[in-house]
C-alpha cells in the first residue's frame, strides 16, 4: 500500500515497507492500555481507518492507522515508507539533499517528509475529500517470505510487551528504520 497525502494542493506519496502494531487494552505498549480513554486516545475507540497522530518527545508526530471496529482500541503506527512521488517536496521539509534513509525512514521523519501533523489526528482516511489517504497501485502483493517480523522499536517499558514480534518490515529495504 501507498501513504498519500495532499495538503493544500501539496501532493506526497511513498510506499509502507515498515509498520507496528498495536493491540489496545492488553498491550503496556498501547496509549489505550487498559482502556484508557483520553482526549488524545478517543480516535482509537473509533471504527478503523481513522488516523491517530500524536506528539513524541514534543517533536515528532507519529502517524498511526486505527484497525478495529467502533470501541476496539487497535492501531498500526507507520514507521517507514520507500519515498515515491514529490521526492523533492520530502526534501525540502526535512532540509535534506538528497534522499537518504532518514529521509523517511522513521515514523516521526516520514510524518514530516508527508506534511502529517497531530492537526490531523481522527481524519478518516477514506473521505472523498480527506488529505491523506491509502492507495493500492496494482502491484503484485508482497510474498510472506519478503516480510520480516521481530520486537517493536521504543517501548523497553512495555515489559513482556515489548518483546511481541509486531514489527514488520520489507527484508532488505533500505527505507526501514534502524532498529
Amino acid at each position: 500500500m501507498y501513504l498519500v497525502t495532499n495538503f493544500n494542493g501539496l501532493y506526497t506519496a511513498g510506499r509502507i515497507v515498515e509498520a507496528e502494531a498495536y493491540r489496545g487494552p492488553d498491550d503496556k505498549a498501547s496509549h489505550a492500555y487498559k482502556n484508557r480513554y483520553t482526549e488524545r486516545t478517543r480516535v482509537m475507540y473509533s471504527v478503523g481507518g481513522f488516523a491517530y497522530v500524536y506528539l513524541c518527545y514534543g517533536i515528532h508526530h507519529l502517524f498511526n492507522i486505527v484497525t478495529a471496529g467502533e470501541g476496539c482500541p487497535h492501531a498500526v503506527l507507520i514507521r517507514g515508507i520507500e519515498p515515491i512521488d514529490n521526492v523533492e517536496l520530502m526534501l525540502q521539509r526535512r532540509s535534506l539533499a538528497r534522499p537518504v534513509a532518514r529521509l523517511t525512514a522513521g515514523p516521526g521523519v516520514l510524518s514530516q517528509a508527508l506534511g502529517i501533523t497531530t492537526a490531523n489526528s481522527g481524519i478518516d482516511l477514506a473521505a472523498p475529500d480527506s488529505p491523506i489517504w491509502l492507495e493500492h497501485r496494482g502491484e503484485p502483493s508482497v510474498q510472506e517470505n519478503d516480510i520480516e517480523a521481530g520486537p517493536r522499536i521504543g517501548v523497553a517499558y512495555a515489559e513482556e510487551c515489548a518483546a511481541w514480534p509486531w514489527r514488520f518490515y520489507l527484508k532488505g529495504n533500505p527505507w526501514v528504520s534502524k532498529g
